[in-house]
């Protein structure tokens, strides 16, 4: 996201000088306008300015008389291969985000067809025995089950490099030839890869004690290799960023309902009853960002959890951070996921 578009930002009142002027001094060539609570109510670009001139206004004529008040708006959580596939379609360089109708921000079609190179290391985990999508599984690794006509491993591969990433660690144990082969050490993408394996299985987090000293002290990404998203990984780093924190989770809401009519009784006295409730709470959805510091708690051959690296920030008094995504999320874990991630592919385009 820009990073000054808030100095795109007028008000109402403002006129055509002074929306030209930040069209000028911010080489954004749009300018938002929008009420004290960030409401946006238009757009103004230099051809609504020139449009405007002709019709007679002058420059000191309000900017309201010109603006279009019904621009094309995105939602704030597409990704940048949506973004630039809707910019694309409406012939359009820029686009203001909203979130529930307040403007939170703009990218430009440079901006999502050359996304900002990023260091930070990202960490996929593709070491798992996929037991419960045998016989899928049976020879071959689940990260490498082909959603349309590439592994999910490769897809999720390719949205970090349309994100600017280029630096990659994957782990492996179960038919690791399989994976080293079809990724070799990244050259195909024009990125880098290193390979960590578990000897034996270390558990969610364990692989994290293999990773090489050398590798960047910049927070990583850390995420299951079975996993279809859309997720803006920038925001996601972004976000880490912004709240200070050491250890971040990426969360999702998951409603579940009890088949059963529930009864609240104490001492034998029935004090209400709910019919089959329904319940939300939040899960983790397989995404991380860490520290290197927190990376580096992690010892060479460790059995751990990821849950247990988390709650290990906690216990040092460090800060865990959850990251509620609202975008599409499907893990792969059983056979009508699978299904579900063909069909998803073909009707919403995903990857």
């Amino acid at each position: 996201m820009i990073k000054n578009w808030k100095k795109a930002v007028l008000p109402p009142s403002a006129t055509l000088r002074e929306a030209l002027a930040v069209i000028d001094a911010q080489a954004l060539r749009i300018a938002l306008i929008a009420d004290h609570q960030m409401t946006l109510l238009g757009t103004v670009t230099d051809g609504d300015l020139r449009r405007g001139l002709l019709r007679g206004l002058d420059m000191s004529s309000p900017v309201t008389e010109v603006m279009n008040t019904s621009p094309i708006t995105a939602s704030a959580s597409l990704s940048h291969q949506a973004l630039a596939t809707l910019m694309e379609a409406k012939d359009i360089l820029a686009v203001p985000l909203l979130d529930n109708g307040i403007l939170t921000g703009l990218k430009t079609l440079n901006q999502v067809l050359h996304p900002v190179q990023h260091d930070n290391p990202v960490f996929l985990m593709a070491g798992g025995f996929g037991t419960r999508l045998q016989p899928l599984t049976n020879a071959c690794p689940k990260p490498m089950l082909k959603v349309g006509d590439k592994p999910i491993l490769e897809s999720i591969l390719q949205s970090f490099i349309q994100a600017g990433f280029r630096h990659f660690y994957i782990s492996t144990h179960y038919l690791p030839d399989m994976i080293r082969a079809h990724f070799g050490k990244g050259e195909k993408w024009g990125v880098s890869i290193t390979y960590v394996h578990e000897e034996q299985p270390l558990g969610t987090g364990g692989a994290l004690g293999l990773l090489p000293d050398d590798i960047s002290k910049l927070p990583m990404i850390m995420m299951n290799g079975d996993i279809m998203t859309n997720l803006d990984f920038t925001k996601l780093l972004d976000f880490h960023h912004q709240q200070g924190a050491d250890a971040t989770m990426c969360v999702r809401e998951y409603e579940y309902q009890i088949p059963f009519g529930v009864i609240d009784c104490q001492g034998g006295a029935i004090h209400g009853l709910s019919e089959k409730p329904a319940h939300k709470v939040k899960v983790n959805t397989g995404i991380y960002v860490l520290n290197h510091d927190v990376v580096r708690q992690v010892e060479k051959n460790q059995r751990i959890d990821i849950t247990d690296v988390f709650s290990q920030v906690i216990a040092t008094k460090g800060k865990a951070a959850s990251y509620e995504i609202s975008e599409y999320w499907l893990d792969i874990g059983r056979i009508d996921d699978y299904r579900r991630a063909q069909a998803d592919m073909m009707d919403m385009g995903i990857f």
